[in-house]
């Protein structure tokens, strides 16, 4: 796995591309950058600037996805908001200006221990999550197939992943994985692991590769610090209503769907106090989340395995309880 230094070597650069919906050209141009001669991975846009890292060929177990934009104001020709942010909290904070568009005038990239604090980690964690994850495999010889998906104008109302999902260009078969920083709301706690999202706001991802993550994430295991031996990672199951995710609307078009997260604070850069503020993540949620993804893309296991060994360890108790 990427130790700690190498990890915010792929964020620092991520997090200090500027950022918009619809302006999302400098986090594409970082990605790609990154991506760029990685072993077995090939880069194709499609026509509407979405970006899909293909690693082993273009018929992929999963599709990991995450979006290129954030919350931010277009500024010309008409100055508007675009994102999910309060009118009354819009205007508390000083704008950056970037051309053609802005961002809130906060710190892009800040280090406090394990906390990181940045004007736009939704969703720029996810991506830098793909980043590793495929830097992982690689570097192991993965010899497997697996897609990392980058979106834009997600926060718009999913504009980029419905005209991906529209035109077909993923396999119909594949699995989408969608990668998030999801607003914290209890039982979800930051530092206690990754999150395998059951839900959003508006939907029940697929229960069946649910299961899977879980049975993937009880054997995964990662090294921390100066300790070279694998640790079991810590991992939640939560549904997280706080907001709406990809997976929400790959599931309308018909594919397979499914998501991950760690626990955000201050979502959209709005603060309890209803403040404008940078957004923040522990560190070692975001380091358990590469585990995770790195062992799901591994798996041999299927969501129809996980489904089936779940239903024999249920059906060995009706022999341990007989009712007939």
């Amino acid at each position: 796995m990427l130790n700690r230094d190498r990890l915010l070597e792929i964020l620092q650069p991520l997090l200090e591309c500027p950022t918009a919906p619809m302006f999302e050209g400098a986090v594409r141009a970082e990605i790609e950058r990154q991506l760029r001669g990685v072993r077995g991975l090939e880069l194709q846009a499609d026509q509407y600037g979405n970006l899909i890292a293909w690693y082993g060929g273009e018929r992929p177990k999963y599709a990991f996805v995450a979006h290129m934009d954030h919350p931010g104001w277009q500024l010309r020709p008409v100055r508007r908001f675009l994102g999910g942010v309060p009118q009354s909290l819009q205007d508390k904070a000083q704008v950056r200006e970037f051309g053609e568009f802005g961002m809130w005038d906060l710190p892009a990239f800040r280090l406090d221990g394990d906390r990181l604090y940045s004007r736009a980690c939704d969703d720029l964690i996810g991506c830098a999550t793909i980043i590793a994850m495929l830097r992982t495999l690689a570097q192991t010889g993965f010899g497997g197939s697996v897609a990392g998906v980058f979106t834009r104008a997600e926060e718009v109302g999913f504009v980029g992943a419905i005209h991906l999902a529209r035109s077909k260009l993923l396999p119909s078969d594949a699995t989408i994985i969608s990668l998030e920083t999801s607003k914290e709301i209890l039982p979800a706690k930051m530092g206690e692991g990754p999150i395998i999202r059951v839900g959003d706001r508006i939907s029940i991802f697929d229960p069946q590769t649910t299961d899977l993550f879980v049975e993937v994430a009880k054997k995964a295991g990662f090294a921390s610090g100066n300790n070279s031996e694998p640790q079991p990672i810590r991992f939640q199951r939560c549904l997280m209503p706080g907001g709406a995710c990809e997976a929400s609307a790959f599931q309308l078009y018909g594919y397979r769907s499914a998501a991950l997260c760690i626990a955000l604070g201050n979502y959209h850069n709005c603060t309890p106090d209803d403040r404008i503020d940078a957004e923040f993540i522990d560190l070692r949620d975001l380091e358990g989340l590469i585990t995770l993804c790195v062992a799901i893309a591994a798996a041999e296991e299927t969501a129809e395995n996980a489904r089936e060994a779940l239903r024999k360890r249920l059906e060995a108790r009706l022999e341990e309880f007989p009712l007939g």
